[in-house]
């Protein structure tokens, strides 16, 4: 189920010491998900136990904070698959050079929107990916979509910095 795309941890070359590193070595996995309501619980499971085994995840430093944010938005994202697209999602996590990436397709092809955090009890999903985010996105994949968004992994920046 794991791939493991390269070595794993950052170059020990002290050429490169100065430089921030990713706290987390390159992973990808890709699982795929039933349309029942646990399948959001196992999604941020599966988050958890990625990030861990990638790299450092301790609950009350920056990798703890990557951990929260990631699972709260891939929860977000699942619950979107499961609601507007009542089918079958796919949860695929990507790390490398300092960014995690994490998309979620299903086979809906409604774009999500972004919303403003109002009153309402639902509908707030794409603001916090919007908002947490470093970039986001759709697009069409065959019959469905696939909607992603990133983080930076490295201890130097916020996670959520929005790139120009």
């Amino acid at each position: 189920m794991l791939e493991l795309s390269g070595a794993g941890r950052p170059d020990p070359d002290p050429r490169y010491g100065a430089y921030p590193q990713p706290p987390m070595g390159a992973g990808h996995v890709s699982v795929a998900y039933d349309p029942r309501p646990s399948a959001v619980r196992e999604a941020r499971a599966e988050v958890r136990r990625q990030l861990e085994c990638w790299g450092p995840a301790e609950p009350d430093g920056v990798g703890g904070d990557l951990v929260a944010t990631a699972q709260l938005l891939v929860s977000e994202l699942a619950t979107n698959a499961l609601v507007h697209a009542a089918s079958h999602f796919r949860l695929t996590l990507s790390a490398a050079h300092g960014v995690l990436r994490c998309e979620v397709s299903d086979g809906g092809r409604r774009v999500p929107q972004v919303l403003h955090a109002g009153t309402s009890e639902s509908g707030r999903g794409m603001f916090l990916v919007e908002a947490l985010a470093r970039r986001w996105g759709c697009h069409q994949d065959g019959p469905g979509k696939t909607v992603w968004f990133e983080l930076g992994t490295c201890a130097c920046e916020s996670y959520g910095r929005r790139q120009p």
